[in-house]
């Protein structure tokens, strides 16, 4: 049987049963029943009892289900019940936060899924690539993803990238031709697959392949797990976890030693000092920064940026300079034709030659407008627009004189070429930058014909360029020239033209631009262009919306390609537009930046950014004009392409982090209070102040709830006027525990007022309740001092989250259920107590909310 690639396009077309003009609706739902979806298999995922079970792998809680079985062999029923419930409560609540993360982070993946421009039924459209199938017709050009194998039809240049599934690095040149005999993958010039990516020229080709059909499908179904890597700060909180528990598993084998020493029971001072482990080991640290990640991740999904890698989540809060683009980032996208130059003057409708040069600027021309839904090059848009205007349904002249070749057009060359036939002459049309452009000319287009350039016609040309430019506007030049045979065209080729025209055309700035800069410079973040553009359009732009504030911040790529790296370094501060860059300037400005200790947030949307969205620290991709290939090397895309989302992000991205600190000082902070009052009872001789059920309990109703509702905090515009975070700070310093060390200190002193007052009423039992409910109570009340580094007491900001709210509303009925329910007091170890030292239970917890917020608004005072 013959490959597909030994198969002519006529054997392949009856084969798959489609046609040059693609599937229509019925052809697809059956092709679909048949070929199945365009999916790669993901690995096994755990179900919901794995999650479950893997809740009891930790050590300590293996040591407390070990304690809770030598209790029921000793009679102790009710302690062993005890033990095995909060346990699985603990794993229930973890199993459930492990699943919303996963929702959360399936959630964005379908968001960020590749998308494939098909040809059915004659139409052109984009659909989610998942949603290809087998005998589909596929377009693709420069920067597009392959998303599945398939045999080429058309081919015009086209260069693929295949590393993917070859390893090789050299693109592969493409051909139409039918190969005879069987070749290996990587000779196979006239297929193309899934996973590899354009990188020159564009073509068209018949899907051949999908999902588990595909070459990189059949190494996927190998594949049985994918593993998430840990994002930075879960790694070093990770590393800071288990030095915390080695100190804490220290405290207790000591406290455990003493307590045998003075004469306790072994197994109560066994079970008392794994409860107080499990208590102060906030082994839940990294699972609530994946929460709050994901659900930071799914607000901002929600505000048009769309986060590929958790890592950029992180770094969003550090970013100190902002790369971009300008085109559609900056500005609206939407490039207008304002000014037509030609032999006859500026917007001369009237003149002979207009007519000619609507019609060569939609023959060399990729883009479409069909029942307004735009595909293509902004510029090359806003051209069919333009003609539209004139000539009704203009995308006809393509039909009437159809591109028999072309050269697509590249950042090097800055050109573009395509051959038609026209009044019976083979004529090559080029249209690019006036500067490269103009030394290429030998003839002059007026209404009587061609005449030789002159050198004043070259003047008049860069003097009108020069013009159109200082005016904010793009300006693109069209020539042609009649050529002999196309059959071997090449960039040999692109000389000896004859000059039609200018056109310029303007992209106004977007109106939040303006906005969003002045936002980034108030947040000590430096917003740099980088653009393909001239320097003087491009200093128009930036000046406008506040970016620089005189030329001298402008420079052309070409001056800093004869810098060294250490000369860069030194002048990138000085600087604010890059025009007319190449991918390797690109890369250099990032990394002069990153080593001058900045974290760099570049966008880019071709294939040529990919390099420099890679260096970057958060590549941002363009979600509507970029590429696959960018959109796969970013760790961010922007659904709406707009500067202002970026600037957005940044915000979320610091508010994020913000809130992941609160999460941490919360638990850290309670830990604290908790192990330094088991060290003072320890330390003067004092009856154990909590019972192990006690720890478990406090473990149960303040680690997991509060903590994450304290990461979902409502975010905070303030968070814009602060200074980046400098890219080496670790979250835990020294200030920052110094905070958490005060506020268990306060927690502690009171909660041991609450064990003195209980010990001298009722005994170690009613010590023991006393300083339980107090402990408890005080840390439910304490993730309202977590909310802010000021105090937020007498302010709005007090109340404004409901999940806080929640969590607290939930411990508080939970805490007095025990308190109060005579039926629970033997199953909880607490003492009856009068309603009047349930009262000095609440007054004591609240003197915590008191006193913190007098300290906080005592350190801002000094600080002012």
């Amino acid at each position: 049987m013959k490959e597909q690639y030994m198969k002519s396009t006529e054997e392949l077309l009856k084969e798959w049963d489609t046609s040059a003009q693609g599937l229509n609706e019925s052809q697809v739902t059956a092709h679909r029943e048949k070929y199945g979806r365009n999916e790669l298999p993901e690995g096994k995922k755990k179900s919901i009892l794995i999650l479950f079970l893997e809740q009891f792998k930790d050590f300590l809680v293996i040591i407390l289900l070990a304690a809770a079985l030598i209790s029921g062999f000793l009679g102790d029923i009710e302690s062993a019940l005890v033990i095995l419930l909060v346990v699985t409560m603990n794993a229930v609540l973890g199993t459930v936060q492990n699943k919303k993360a996963e929702q959360s982070l399936n959630s964005l993946k379908s968001l960020s899924a590749p998308t494939a421009k098909i040809l059915r039924d004659g139409t052109t459209r984009i659909i989610p690539a998942c949603e290809v199938v087998g005998g589909d017709i596929l377009l693709l050009e420069a920067g597009d993803s392959v998303s599945a194998d398939g045999r080429i039809i058309e081919n015009a240049s086209m260069k693929i990238n295949e590393s993917a599934l070859t390893g090789e690095s050299v693109t592969v040149e493409k051909d139409t031709a039918i190969i005879d005999r069987p070749v290996p993958i990587g000779d196979r010039k006239n297929m193309v697959f899934s996973g590899s990516f354009v990188t020159y020229g564009r073509g068209k080709f018949l899907v051949t392949g999908v999902g588990t059909n595909t070459e990189i499908g059949k190494i996927a179904s190998l594949l049985k797990n994918t593993q998430e890597k840990k994002t930075p700060l879960q790694v070093n909180l990770d590393r800071f976890g288990k030095k915390l528990s080695i100190i804490i598993l220290c405290i207790c084998a000591v406290l455990f030693i003493t307590g045998i020493l003075r004469g306790g029971d072994i197994f109560n001072a066994f079970m008392f000092s794994v409860a107080l482990a499990v208590a102060a080991i906030p082994e839940a640290l990294s699972s609530i920064v994946t929460i709050v990640l994901s659900f930071g991740t799914q607000k901002l999904a929600k505000e048009n940026a769309i986060i590929r890698k958790l890592q950029a989540v992180e770094g969003l809060g550090s970013v100190s300079i902002i790369c971009s683009d300008k085109t559609g980032t900056l500005t609206q996208n939407k490039m207008t034709i304002k000014k037509v130059f030609t032999d006859d003057g500026i917007n001369e409708e009237n003149s002979p030659l207009f007519p000619k040069f609507l019609l060569m600027s939609v023959l060399c021309n990729d883009a479409t407008n069909t029942n307004g839904e735009e595909i293509g090059d902004p510029t090359e848009v806003a051209f069919v627009n333009y003609a539209d205007h004139y000539y009704q349904n203009c995308i006809s002249f393509r039909t009437q004189y159809p591109r028999l070749a072309e050269i697509p057009f590249d950042s090097d060359r800055k050109l573009m070429s395509t051959v038609h036939r026209l009044n019976d002459k083979t004529i090559m049309i080029t249209k690019g930058a006036t500067d490269v452009l103009l030394p290429l000319l030998c003839q002059w287009e007026t209404k009587n014909g061609p005449v030789p350039v002159t050198e004043q016609h070259r003047a008049l040309i860069a003097e009108t360029n020069h013009s159109f430019s200082e005016q904010g506007l793009r300006v693109l030049a069209f020539a042609y020239r009649e050529i002999d045979s196309y059959d071997s065209l090449s960039v040999d080729e692109e000389k000896g033209y004859t000059f039609l025209g200018l056109a310029a055309m303007i992209d106004p700035p977007r109106e939040e631009s303006k906005t969003a800069v002045a936002t980034c410079i108030a947040a000590g973040i430096k917003p740099i262009m980088i653009t393909g553009d001239h320097k003087i359009t491009a200093a128009a732009i930036a000046k406008e919306i506040g970016i620089c504030k005189d030329d001298n911040e402008a420079v052309e790529g070409m001056a800093i390609d004869s810098m060294t790296d250490e000369e860069l370094l030194d002048y990138v501060p000085k600087i604010s537009v890059y025009a007319r860059v190449s991918p390797e300037n690109k890369i250099r400005i990032v990394r002069a930046w990153q080593n001058r200790g900045n974290i760099v947030s570049m966008t880019g949307d071709g294939v040529n950014d990919a390099p420099a969205l890679k260096q970057a620290d958060v590549g941002v991709a363009m979600g509507i004009t970029g590429s696959e290939v960018a959109k796969d090397a970013a760790s961010m895309v922007l659904t709406d392409d707009n500067f202002a989302t970026i600037v957005k992000a940044v915000e979320n991205g610091r508010n994020i982090y913000a809130n992941i600190k609160r999460s941490i000082q919360f638990l850290l902070s309670g830990n604290a209070a908790g192990i330094l009052v088991v060290l003072y009872a320890s330390l003067f001789g004092l009856p154990v102040p909590f019972a192990p059920v006690h720890l478990l309990f406090i473990n149960l109703l303040t680690d997991s709830l509060p903590a994450i509702a304290l990461g979902l905090e409502p975010h905070n515009s303030q968070v814009m006027k602060e200074k980046p975070r400098p890219k080496d700070e670790n979250i835990l310093t020294r200030g920052f525990l110094q905070r958490v060390a005060a506020e268990g200190f306060v927690m502690s002193l009171l909660t041991i007022a609450a064990y003195h007052i209980g010990l001298a009423q009722y005994g170690p039992g009613g010590a023991c309740t006393m300083a339980f409910a107090t402990l408890c109570l005080s840390r439910l009340i304490h993730g309202f001092n977590c909310k802010s580094k000021k105090p937020v007491l007498l302010t709005r900001k007090f109340l404004n989250n409901k999940f806080l709210i929640g969590a607290f509303a939930a411990g508080f009925v939970m805490l007095n259920a025990v308190l109060l329910i005579p039926g629970l007091h033997r199953i909880f170890s607490v003492t009856a107590l009068d309603i009047k030292f349930v009262f000095i239970i609440y007054g004591l917890a609240l003197a915590n909310l008191f006193i913190t917020q007098i300290i906080k608004k005592i350190l801002v005072t000094i600080n002012k």
